[in-house]
């Protein structure tokens, strides 16, 4: 898997493409995320429109990046993902816990609202 990214205020745009297994390249995703954590990133917007193939290593890295942004009250949104990762979210259920959008702008939108929403609880 390769993936490009840009930092925008506190959010992280990820691009990633290939397959996602968790292979040692993969894991670099991972430790760079956990970088760009530290450094004040509070969300996360991973595209996944071109990853072909995800398996269960896959899944568990996913769920590892998003445990660690909600570990620093912070979230992730998965961008437009191919009908067969979106089939195998669907199957294991985690399309309940992640932001699934089909559009970047549609993810900054839901990640911004749950921010105001937030916000309006505990005002």
């Amino acid at each position: 898997m390769n993936f490009t990214h840009e930092v925008q205020q506190n959010t992280l745009f990820v691009t990633a493409e290939g397959d996602l297994l968790g292979l040692q390249n993969d894991v670099q995703l991972l430790e760079f995320i956990s970088n760009e954590l530290d450094e004040n990133v509070k969300y996360c917007i991973i595209d996944i429109a071109n990853i072909n193939y995800m398996n269960s290593s896959g899944l568990s890295m996913l769920i590892r990046i998003l445990t660690k942004f909600r570990n620093k009250d912070g979230d992730i949104a998965l961008v437009n993902p191919s009908d067969s990762v979106n089939k195998l979210l669907v199957i294991t259920k985690l399309n309940a816990i992640f932001i699934i959008t089909k559009s970047k702008e549609q993810a900054v939108e839901a990640l911004l609202g749950n921010v105001q929403q937030d916000n309006k609880i505990f005002v």
